[in-house]
């Protein structure tokens, strides 16, 4: 299987990094690698991102901005170790009450871990799910976040169509992830780097290269910005727009629910 980019209409159902896999085989494929990288999940992103992903969370929740009003709700998937739910909370002035959703329990602990430490865990709740299928009423969050998640979604399309139904009308839907580079010479030299490197240095650091290289190929798989956007817009939200970071490195993705 080839490294091209799906498209708006999709195919990451089937894909599992280059490989094409059974429908129904991707997730619990997905779930290993996590379950193998949780403890070290900080680590990958910041060699997956060289460390911008901080600075990319910081931008993300910055653009939400969440109401410093109490009664702020907030729904992160995918959101095990909890840094998007922490920079929401604190952005909140510690108004804001997060619901960390993964489907992935060794993340959840790292998450619950983390929060207890940081003396937040009375703003946070974490919830063992799946972001196809969310279990919860229509219209109980009045925002929904994603960073880095997404593209480890086999139905992408069924998670937009939840994450439209769980927000409130006037709910902000806000999804970061790894993009398509749009810089010339930057994508090469950044496209050497991940494949080359980062499979090697997750094998050195971690002792396991290969969760480093399916996670590789899985953003080199992802739609681009423009197909993406077409899904959140084909899931119903509204004024859809996007902001590259770093050259298109990454793409922080919003929508409206109208």
């Amino acid at each position: 299987m080839s490294g091209q980019r799906t498209t708006a209409s999709g195919g990451m159902e089937t894909a599992f990094g280059f490989r094409k896999v059974d429908e129904g085989e991707k997730q619990g494929l997905v779930n290993n690698v996590f379950h193998r990288v949780a403890e070290r999940y900080d680590l990958m992103n910041d060699l997956m991102s060289a460390g911008l992903h901080r600075l990319w969370k910081d931008g993300m929740v910055s653009w939400l901005s969440p109401s410093k009003r109490p009664g702020f709700k907030a729904l992160d998937v995918a959101g095990g170790t909890g840094d998007i739910a922490f920079r929401i909370v604190e952005a909140s002035g510690g108004q804001a009450e997060v619901t960390v959703l993964d489907i992935n329990g060794s993340m959840l602990g790292v998450g619950r871990d983390r929060a207890e430490k940081r003396g937040l865990a009375g703003n946070l709740s974490f919830v063992e799910a799946n972001a196809e299928e969310l279990p919860f009423s229509a219209g109980s969050f009045d925002a929904y976040t994603i960073a880095f998640g997404i593209r480890n979604v086999p139905r992408i399309d069924r998670a937009l169509s939840e994450a439209h139904r769980v927000l409130r009308p006037g709910g902000r839907f806000l999804c970061l992830e790894f993009s398509e580079v749009e810089m010339p010479v930057l994508d090469k030299v950044y496209e050497t780097w991940s494949f080359n490197a980062i499979p090697r240095i997750g094998q050195a650091v971690a002792g396991d290269g290969e969760p480093y290289r399916y996670l590789v190929e899985s953003i080199r798989k992802f739609p681009n910005q423009e197909n993406f956007a077409a899904m959140i817009r084909r899931a119903g939200f509204s004024r859809v727009t996007w902001r590259n970071y770093s050259g298109g490195i990454a793409a922080l993705h919003s929508g409206w629910k109208i």
